[in-house]
């Protein structure tokens, strides 16, 4: 495990670089446009990496069914009734072999040309991470583009049977695959799937609904869904090995983490099995898991498996909460102590690719009113951050796509370009000269706020104390709406207090005798407070006889430094 503070910048190549001014709903590559490999400059990466982040989480790199045709490059034609818009979903893999050719300038050279942008992101002095997407793959999956010597997913698998370890899906025999789509969809559909396969969502049905991952199969690594459960693990199972392979295939292209999609639809096993010995050929490799099932944490945790997992379910669902006036501030406490000693490995965000955004009419209709959450989201402990591009500009996501529709979300599924992307790309320029002041303060706020976090060893890197139990009876202290907490590396302790009210709120933070110690802390009783985030504002003075007073912004906060005299 590494000491420093991850802090993930998320983006998909095709919506991120796109500069088409007019969007058209449901419009192909043609009308919309697509970013591309190429658009993601040196200066871009620059001016990410001066940003505080440390990696870049590239989704949708990996080759996937869409409704383009490029039979002209070798590429087998898809059927447009089994994907989800027409740029399709980057989670229905095609080829695992493959980068997107929606992504390359030159179709032909796609893959030197992502692999051109991972030496310009490395130069940047960022790394790189990608999707494996383990637990599925495209209905029509069909590698063009593996080694030379690898087989391809099912090739010899015996279909006259639902389930055998030496299968890579599991079928349904003597029963035709029949989506339940609208008839507007079924009355072009030429798509033929006899026997059925089992749905990527864990369908084990012929008719898959609208509602369902219809676009992917599951994949099958050695497990009896419909037998009970039943485990065939040794001989070791074929997708096992066949994963491993495209893992590696991937790790040799020098990225430097994978993010694991819906990992805990896999077996543990598998995990247990192979991430092992990934990071015995590639020590650094890092692993992250999307997970959801809160009772499953320190099992994907164990010795050399995953590095960090999703914490969705808990401080996202929260703050949320918190944010939009649901639930007290106090809260976040009990949360916090549900993941307790593994809080550190888990990956805080307000935002990605399946969440509504901040700034949309669904979440808080304004980016600004996200900023008490992200403080919290950042500086809570030591473990990784993640933001969705975008999110630093107030991106609304209010647009109709097409599939994807008016939901509050950016569209993984159609050829788009974002509003605030957009304008900031400025024809290559990547400039703020089209962005409004708002969005600018906005972008300046989470620039001060995370490259703040990698200066401030006790952020990176110190102990965490909660300061909330000890002010609930503080009645200068609204526990409802305001939160408190301290970080220390015994060198420097901060104060960080976040106020989640749409009004400016006054307060006084009790800090405890038993925080010093604990923190070791240093304390002559007299003091100083020094605002870190927002350098313009006062210094504050204290002593025991008279404690500082803080002053918080709507839905904003401060970190203080904390100075003894």
């Amino acid at each position: 495990m590494r000491n420093d503070k991850l802090f993930i910048y998320q983006l998909l190549p095709r919506l991120f670089g796109n500069s088409t001014p007019e969007n058209k709903c449901c419009g192909t590559i043609e009308e919309n446009g697509s970013g591309k490999f190429n658009d993601i400059t040196g200066g871009l990466l620059k001016k990410i990496k001066e940003s505080g982040y440390t990696h870049i989480w590239y989704i949708g790199v990996l080759a996937h069914a869409s409704a383009t045709d490029y039979t002209a490059y070798g590429i087998p034609k898809e059927y447009p009734e089994i994907i989800k818009g027409n740029a399709g979903s980057p989670y229905a893999v095609r080829d695992y072999y493959d980068v997107d050719p929606d992504l390359a300038v030159e179709i032909p050279h796609r893959m030197q040309e992502f692999e051109e942008l991972i030496a310009r992101t490395h130069q940047a002095g960022l790394k790189v991470m990608i999707d494996n997407v383990a637990n599925h793959v495209a209905r029509n999956y069909r590698s063009v583009s593996k080694p030379e010597g690898v087989k391809d997913l099912g090739k010899d698998d015996d279909t006259s049977v639902a389930f055998s370890p030496k299968n890579n899906f599991y079928y349904l025999p003597g029963q035709p695959l029949e989506i339940q789509l609208s008839p507007e969809k079924l009355a072009g559909f030429t798509y033929q799937e006899n026997p059925a396969k089992v749905t990527g969502n864990d369908c084990f049905s012929s008719r898959p609904t609208q509602y369902d991952w219809y676009e992917t199969v599951k994949l099958n690594y050695g497990v009896d869904y419909m037998n009970g459960g039943t485990a065939s693990f040794f001989p070791i199972p074929d997708t096992w090995v066949k994963m491993k392979e495209i893992l590696i295939f991937w790790a040799e292209k020098k990225i430097d983490g994978f993010r694991c999609d819906m990992a805990e639809m896999v077996p543990l096993a598998f995990w247990q099995w192979v991430i092992p010995q990934i990071k015995a050929r590639f020590p650094t490799m890092i692993f992250l898991a999307e997970i959801y099932n809160s009772a499953a944490y320190r099992d994907f945790l164990g010795k050399n498996i995953f590095d960090y997992l999703y914490d969705k379910v808990g401080l996202y669902d929260i703050l949320r909460d918190v944010a939009c006036g649901y639930r007290p501030s106090s809260d976040i406490t009990f949360t916090l102590n549900n993941v307790g000693d593994i809080q550190h490995r888990m990956i805080n965000f307000m935002e990605n690719h399946d969440e509504q955004r901040v700034a949309s009419d669904y979440f808080l209709k304004d980016g600004e009113k996200g900023k008490a959450a992200l403080l919290v989201t950042c500086c809570i402990n030591t473990n990784p951050v993640m933001i969705y591009a975008g999110q630093e500009l107030g991106e609304r996501g209010m647009d109709e796509e097409g599939f994807s529709g008016k939901n509050g979300r950016t569209t993984i599924y159609d050829y788009w370009s974002v509003d605030t992307l957009r304008r900031w790309n400025n024809n290559g320029k990547w400039d703020s000269g089209l962005l409004t002041p708002q969005e600018q303060h906005l972008q300046d706020f989470y620039r001060r706020l995370i490259t703040l976090c990698n200066e401030e060893e006790a952020i990176s890197g110190g102990l965490f104390y909660d300061l909330m139990p000890a002010n609930y009876d503080n009645p200068e202290f609204d526990s409802t709406r305001l939160f408190a907490f301290l970080r220390s590396n015994k060198k420097e302790t901060l104060l960080v207090v976040a106020n989640f009210d749409q009004e400016v709120r006054e307060c006084t933070v009790f800090i405890p005798p038993h925080a010093f110690s604990f923190l070791e802390m240093e304390d002559t009783g007299e003091g100083k407070l020094t605002p870190l985030l927002h350098q313009e504002d006062d210094e504050l003075l204290f002593s025991f006889e008279y404690p500082f007073r803080i002053r918080l912004k709507p839905n904003s906060g401060e970190i203080y430094r904390i100075s003894f005299l």
